[in-house]
């Protein structure tokens, strides 16, 4: 069976350091830090009080009050970024067959801040079941997706994919697949998060997960330094509408790069940590390789997941030079975690974003933050410092890594 090619012909994004495509990238070629003090709740009592949350957004100026109540927030950003990217693809909704157009998004916790509330607000009570009607269709991880297709009537594929924070990466690759084997025309896919709330950041901190650096919140996503001590919270969402190709060229769509392929592995080693070895990093990149029909000395750029934790950082660099041995020098490797901060489901999407428009500019956007070489850190590779780099990008590639061991890269190739 000949598999049919996949595009991109529509970005949608709302980040930390910009709510469209056109903030986001200006402030990711600008080195631009999402990271402040937490407004979302008081955090005067906890080990980290800074994330990256969502500024200067109003809901209400995208969505009509009365739906947005019904909404948690990662759906709301859902909304927002889907909106954008359909609007940049230029569908015509009124023609497309809606039957061959899907949702598959990604979101590796769903309504955290629902279901905190609703149990807050019961605890607080007199013991009386009295429980929001919407806190379960808020709550549940899958509702993003569903109300992307009750919006616009796309009656294809529908559902979540829910793998920490590889999720939107493996939300990507299925939707990859069910427009290679011809079973859609066009999916939008992508991923949302909003867990800067009081039980997402309580529970990361009692792992030790993120970084405390209370004192200069700017400049504590520092993937690769010595210095590094975990990752900061992002939240927001990122939505690509992936379309194949001939479906795409047959409306004069602008296509920004190709889906070439996707690949999945699972460390099988430990519930939070990575593999010191990087083995499962090693197996997605080498699947994602063999998906995409490519050799090693094709890809010119990576986005890392570079979460800037001690561990995850080395094993990653260590596992991109086992796959790409000598040309791991000659690729531009970068964390735009760095400015984000970690958006945990959202994560693959907002950086194959990234990735996309790193390659239609010829400009890899920098890891910034970066102060003292790590001696664990092969000093060969060209990690993007601090500061942008032009280059001419014909294969980008992006990692994304999650909790429970699960590895996701997803393949791009620039279409001149």
């Amino acid at each position: 069976m000949q598999l049919k090619r996949v595009v991109v012909t529509g970005l949608g994004a709302l980040t930390p350091i910009g709510n469209n495509i056109e903030e986001y990238w200006t402030a990711l070629v600008n080195g631009v830090s999402g990271a402040a003090p937490i407004t979302h709740f008081d955090a005067t009592k906890f080990k980290t009080r800074f994330a990256c949350e969502i500024k200067n957004f109003n809901v209400n100026d995208f969505i009509h009050r009365k739906e947005s109540r019904r909404m948690d927030r990662f759906t709301q950003y859902a909304m927002v970024a889907s909106d954008e990217a359909i609007a940049d693809s230029e569908l015509n909704l009124d023609e497309i067959n809606k039957l061959r157009v899907g949702v598959i998004w990604g979101a590796g916790i769903g309504g955290l801040e629902t279901f905190q509330n609703e149990v807050l607000n019961y605890a607080a009570g007199d013991g009386s079941p009295r429980f929001n009607p919407f806190f379960i269709p808020k709550m549940i991880a899958d509702i993003a997706p569903g109300n992307i297709s009750i919006k616009n009537g796309f009656m294809g594929p529908n559902y979540t994919t829910v793998s920490a924070c590889a999720s939107s990466a493996n939300a990507m690759i299925d939707a990859l697949n069910y427009i290679r084997l011809g079973q859609c025309d066009v999916i939008i896919t992508g991923g949302s998060e909003a867990a800067v709330t009081i039980a997402g950041m309580g529970g990361f901190n009692s792992m030790h997960a993120l970084s405390t650096r209370n004192e200069s919140p700017e400049t504590a996503s520092r993937p690769f330094d010595a210095q590094r001590d975990g990752f900061v919270l992002g939240e927001g969402a990122g939505a690509i509408v992936l379309e194949e190709y001939e479906h795409a060229k047959a409306r004069g769509a602008h296509i920004y790069a190709e889906v070439i392929g996707g690949g999945m592995s699972s460390d099988a080693h430990h519930m939070t940590a990575p593999h010191p070895e990087g083995i499962g990093v090693i197996a997605v990149m080498k699947n994602c390789l063999e998906n995409s029909g490519i050799q090693p000395e094709d890809v010119d750029h990576i986005n890392t997941h570079g979460t800037s934790t001690p561990l995850g950082d080395v094993a990653e660099l260590k596992a991109i030079s086992n796959v790409f041995g000598e040309h791991a020098k000659n690729i531009n490797i970068n964390s735009t975690k760095s400015m984000t901060g970690h958006l945990l489901g959202a994560a693959g999407a907002i950086e194959s974003i990234a990735s996309i428009l790193a390659m239609k500019h010829g400009i890899v956007p920098p890891t910034i933050n970066h102060s003292n070489s790590d001696e664990n850190i092969n000093s060969d590779l060209n990690l993007t410092l601090n500061k942008a780099q032009k280059r001419d990008i014909k294969v980008a590639m992006s990692n994304t890594f999650g909790f429970g061991g699960h590895n996701a890269c997803v393949a791009f190739r620039k279409i001149d």
